[in-house]
Parts: C-alpha cells; structure tokens; sequence
C-alpha cells in the first residue's frame, strides 16, 4: 500500500464524486430535489435568519444522499468519503456533501455490508496515531451494532493492518467485527484535531468468497434509492434539530442518545438551540472537560450543515483554543468579532445549533465535573467577564488565526 498524503483522495474517491454529478443532473432527481425542496421549507418552517441559508446547504444535503446512496450496495463495497466541503474535481465543481449535524474534525467514510458476506478491510494508520477513530457497524436505522476502536487495532511495523468482517465471532482474531443479522454498513471516524498535521487512515475494501451472484445495482434502483435518501435526509435532520430547539434557547441541556441516529457511544454530546439578541450581545460558554481528550463546539445551520468553517472560526476543537489556566475552556459566540481567541463565528446567522462533544475520558468514563455553564453577556462587558491575556487577540493576530485555519484544512480538498 503506497502511502498517501491525502488518503480522501483515492482513484476510488474521484470516480464515485463524478458518477454522484451525474446522477445528480438527471431529471429525475431534479425533479425530486425540487419536491423534497418544497417539503423541507414548508416541514421546517424556518426563522427569516435559517432561511438565509437554506439554498446552499439544501444542496449540500441533497448532495450528500446522493454520494450515500450510490454506495449501498454490499456485493460491491467501495471506501467513500461522505460530508466534504465544495471542492473542484477533474473541471467540475463537486458539490459540498455535509449532513447530519456533521464535526468538522471528523473524515467520515462509509461502507456497505452485509451480515451473511465477508469482506476483509485493509488499512494503514497515519505516522501520527489520532486521538479518536472508530470503525463502527450500523444497522439501517444508524444504530449501533458493533464497535472497534482504532487505537485498539492490531499494526504491523509499516503501519499496516486487516480488520475481518462476517457473522461469526473473533474465535482469537484480533482485528476482527462480527456482523449480526441486521448489520447493513460500517460508518468510520477519523478524527482530525490537528487539522495541519494529522492524516486520515488509508483504508480499502475487498468482499472474499464467490463472485456476487447479481450485478451492481442498475441505474433506475440507483435513482429511487437516491430519492428515497433525499427524502430521508430532510425529515431525520428537521427531527434530530428540533430535539434542541424544543428546549429552552440558549439552554445546553440535552444529550443526546449514543447508541441510536448516528451518535458515537464513546461520545458525549450536549446539544443547544442559540439565539442572539443582537449584535452587541454575546453567548460566553464556560466548559469543564471532564477529563476527556478530545472536545469541539461546532455550530451548525437547522438544515443539519456547519456554516464557514475553514475561512471562519464556525467551530473550534480543543487543539484549536486556548485553555484558561484551570483547564477549563470559555468560548464566546458572536455577530461581532469579540477580540477574543476562542471565537465561535456563527457566519452572519443569530441563531443555530451548537453540538458540543467530548470524547476520549481518561480513565474510559467522564468525571463529575464535565459540563457546560452558558450565559449572555454585553460585548461591552467582557474584559470585565474575561480576565486574564490569553483571551485576547489583536486584529492583526485574528488574520493568521484564519490564514493558518484555512491551510490546514486545504489538503482534504486537494484534487
């Protein structure tokens, strides 16, 4: 396996983007976008500030079932990155496929399987081991089935391994996933927290036995199933979101469930609906770790999608912020630039939804004191709030944050 720098961008990866625009120009699926568009705004019934944002994400989302549904077939797996940025491919503009309340940390990949094949995966870790990658088994409601964490997995001296995939148990297999009745595709992190330095794994796919006993799927199952994701897309994100704007505003109070809709057991999320009154108003959050490794407040639209987040500070990880002397982390959300480091940029929208996540507990279970304390606070006010030199940047300061962001984030996008 020849190392690459970009493990996004495979032979693989490219092929599947382009077949994705195809399909996605048929007239059958515009046809379909424009119904499910009409669905989605009458369903939601969105705020003047989410409707402002509504066309470019739509089309993300849409985009994004069409990528995950032509890669639903378990005779014929393929490795596919899901919920990437905009980005140029062979002269094309290739659509952004963000969905689901997406962590901008995160490479997702999906494959499909089935729980009576057996399929072999073969990988490489990066140099740098991340601070989280889980292989995990779904089911066709995105429950989960089974689990393999990556700093579990078995390398050899290059780095390389194999994870086995069937219905039967390890029996001593060390890299090994037994797929119950019902296991329908793998859903993997890799989690970027140094978005310059850290590297995805290098995975593959091979399904062993016997040649399939069908060929691939033919172009009008493809259509329907992207219809049918289209549709699905639209009505989970509008349910999962009003978990948090049926809540209180501004209230960071529900967690939501680890073992069903695509959460990660290993994870803790607190979920809020933010609003702000104006622009002279900001949402300071004071957040305890609780031990965990890893953390990051991303903010996204109620169409499911982050906003800005590699020009603009729309989400920041526990890499990417200053700790106050404690090791506790304050984070401002603002309209206006605060001056402060540890800017959350809510890109021009006073409301949305904030997900905030911790992972990785020392110890393997969150302590007592994980949590998040939020209040509203007058921009006027917050160096009487915020004590202490490193909250502040200066103008100048804010630029290279930004420049720096931005390429970091550049070579998942390389074409």
């Amino acid at each position: 396996m020849q190392r690459q720098h970009n493990p996004i961008n495979t032979a693989q990866q490219r092929e599947h983007e382009l077949l994705a625009l195809r399909y996605y120009r048929h007239p059958e699926i515009v046809a379909t976008r424009e119904a499910v568009r009409e669905f989605w705004l009458q369903h939601a019934a969105p705020s003047a500030t989410m409707r402002s944002c509504f066309d470019w994400a739509f089309e993300e989302v849409m985009f994004g079932a069409t990528i995950w549904a032509l890669n639903q077939d378990p005779f014929y797996p393929k490795v596919i990155t899901i919920s990437r940025l905009p980005h140029r491919l062979a002269g094309e503009d290739i659509p952004g496929s963000r969905w689901g309340i997406d962590n901008p940390d995160s490479i997702y990949r999906v494959i499909p399987i089935s729980h009576d094949q057996r399929y072999v995966i073969r990988g490489r870790v990066a140099k740098q081991r991340l601070v989280e990658n889980y292989f995990t088994l779904w089911g066709p409601e995105m429950q989960t089935l089974g689990l393999l964490d990556g700093k579990e997995l078995d390398v050899d001296a290059d780095g390389c391994f194999e994870v086995t995939v069937d219905a039967s148990a390890a029996a001593g297999r060390r890299n090994h996933i037994q797929s119950p009745p019902g296991s329908h595709e793998f859903y993997i992190r890799d989690v970027i927290a140094n978005w310059g330095s850290d590297r995805a794994n290098e995975l593959e796919i091979e399904r062993l036995g016997p040649a399939p006993e069908r060929p691939p799927f033919s172009e009008s199952e493809n259509l329907e199933r992207i219809k049918a994701y289209m549709q699905r897309w639209a009505e989970s994100t509008t349910r999962w979101n009003r978990q948090a704007m049926d809540g209180p505003v501004n209230a960071f109070e529900f967690t939501i469930d680890r073992d069903s809709d695509g959460a990660l057991r290993n994870q803790i999320y607190i979920m809020g609906y933010f609003r702000l009154p104006d622009a002279d108003t900001a949402l300071v959050l004071d957040i305890s770790l609780g031990g965990a490794d890893y953390f990051i407040a991303p903010i996204t639209n109620i169409w499911g999608t982050t906003n800005y987040i590699t020009d603009r500070s729309g989400c920041l990880n526990r890499h990417q912020s200053r700790a106050n002397p404690d090791g506790t982390y304050t984070f401002v959300l603002s309209l206006r630039d605060p001056d402060v480091h540890n800017w959350l940029d809510p890109s021009d929208l006073d409301e949305g939804i904030l997900t905030l996540r911790w992972a990785e507990f020392a110890g393997g279970k969150p302590g007592a004191d994980l949590g998040v304390h939020q209040r509203l606070v007058p921009l006027e006010r917050l160096r009487q709030e915020l004590t202490g030199d490193h909250h502040w940047l200066t103008a100048g300061q804010r630029q290279q944050q930004l420049t720096e962001r931005a390429q970091s984030y550049a070579w998942r996008l390389e074409d």
